[in-house]
């Protein structure tokens, strides 16, 4: 008794310091719970202009036979007549002569951030030139080499700590890469990063310019990026593509990146590696991989892949014209490079003058129907704006890659035959069912689910509604 008695007090404490236990656990977790707050996602915020938007890569050098900006302006009203609405400028800044290859040199060797190369015109000459594509409807964007410069820029001598440097202390070209006429900046210097920062503010301001390209974007830091594009956006709201491949890019910084992928997957279709199905994987992973208002630049030709891979027509082969019709119509914005609509059937020189040949071609007037199509159809429209792809199966997947897209009222029905063979295929969905008009032929139809198709080898048809 006198030991039962005696443990009554023990049993009481020890049950409170257990329920002491069980709250202090309790304001741990709850202070744990606490400290992890999680901010809403924000999505970056397009330029209203870009809703429906087709972008166009500008060779200056290569354009005309002056290789001027006053030259290239007499082809805006072609290309707004095409259907473009953004032109990319490769750089316009003066090239380095130290290192340089060929006669002309890179572009991308930056000798100042802060004036034009001469070769093209003065600065009136490219605030006249972005003018006049402003009062027709047109934006202007230029292509912007952060993450290295020319041998010869000044900053070599007036800041080398804004450089990295090799093993002996020298300048250096990016580490790894073939790139032996410019050298690499370092990010880590914070005056450095301010520099490019107010060089990128001055064109805007100056020139009253609607963004930038930034080429290699994925080299440089994305807090840089995200910075710039802050600072920009204060000044006027403005458009970036990034020359890279990688979600985060989309978040704050960048409007658009390349489908690099795509083209490749096309090109592999071309060589036999893939058919239709690898087009559908590509969807598969591309559309849940990145963020849904995240724009992929969607392109069978540009400056790196005509330069140095070949044309078009070596790249795509037959598939050419499919590939055009499935970069307008699938999501994304579709890019025209200098040239394309002319049927540019070479590489151009990189480091000389190389003069494209203006005539009249059907892959322009492609383009052009394509693009009509693209601004006046809502479920093709860009980002938010546009209707997301739902794929259609169908019978015949390694032949045919059939998709959907709907906005509102609008809808188009895109069916592409990605074989040397023509294809009777047929389909196991829903969303394709309806009346709609052929764009190309203008035949009105009616897509039941007993409606077969045939689709001519390398064909497409595109149904509207």
């Amino acid at each position: 008794m006198i030991k039962t008695l005696w443990n009554i007090p023990l049993v009481i404490a020890a049950l409170w310091l257990s329920g002491c236990g069980d709250e202090q656990t309790k304001n741990n977790e709850q202070a744990t719970m606490s400290v992890y707050q999680p901010k809403p996602y924000v999505e970056i915020t397009h330029p209203q202009w870009t809703k429906n938007a087709t972008i166009y890569e500008v060779n200056i050098r290569q354009f005309t036979p002056e290789g001027t900006f006053n030259a290239f302006a007499e082809h805006l009203p072609r290309l707004k007549e095409m259907g473009v609405d953004i032109l990319w400028l490769m750089p316009i800044h003066p090239i380095g002569e130290k290192n340089r290859k060929g006669e002309k040199g890179s572009y991308y060797a930056v000798k100042d951030y802060m004036a034009v190369n001469p070769e093209f015109g003065s600065l009136a000459d490219l605030k006249a030139l972005v003018a006049k594509a402003h009062s027709m409807g047109m934006y202007v964007i230029l292509d912007w080499v952060a993450n290295h410069s020319a041998w010869d820029n000044p900053l070599t001598v007036s800041n080398p700590e804004w450089y990295t440097k090799d093993h002996n202390g020298n300048f250096q070209p990016t580490p790894w890469w073939d790139w032996s006429d410019i050298i690499d900046f370092d990010f880590q210097n914070p005056q450095m990063r301010e520099y490019m920062t107010n060089a990128l503010k001055y064109w805007v301001k100056e020139a009253d310019i609607d963004g930038y390209r930034a080429d290699v974007a994925g080299f440089i830091p994305l807090d840089f990026w995200d910075n710039v594009r802050t600072e920009l956006d204060a000044i006027k709201p403005v458009f970036m593509l990034a020359e890279w491949d990688s979600r985060d890019l989309h978040k704050k910084a960048f409007d658009m990146s390349y489908a690099w992928k795509l083209h490749d997957t096309l090109e592999d279709v071309n060589k036999g590696h893939k058919d239709a199905s690898g087009v559908y994987h590509y969807f598969a992973h591309t559309l849940n991989a990145w963020p849904d208002n995240a724009i992929k630049m969607n392109f069978v030709d540009n400056h790196d892949k005509n330069s140095w891979e070949k044309s078009m027509f070596d790249r795509m082969g037959p598939y050419l014209e499919a590939s055009i019709v499935l970069t307008v119509t699938a999501e994304g914005m579709p890019l025209i490079y200098s040239g394309q609509e002319a049927g540019l059937d070479r590489p151009l020189a990189f480091f000389d003058k190389d003069e494209i040949n203006w005539q009249p071609h059907p892959i322009g007037d492609l383009y052009k129907t394509l693009f009509k199509l693209k601004h006046d159809n809502q479920a093709l429209w860009n980002s938010h704006w546009g209707g997301k792809m739902i794929p259609v199966p169908n019978s015949v997947p390694t032949q045919v890659f059939s998709f959907a897209r709907v906005k509102n009222d609008d809808k188009v029905f895109v069916a592409i035959n990605f074989s040397g063979e023509p294809a009777q295929v047929t389909f196991n969905e829903n969303i394709q069912l309806g009346k709609y008009q052929e764009y190309f032929s203008q035949q009105i139809i009616s897509i039941t689910t007993d409606t077969e198709l045939t689709i001519p080898a390398y064909g497409y048809q595109v149904f509207v509604k």
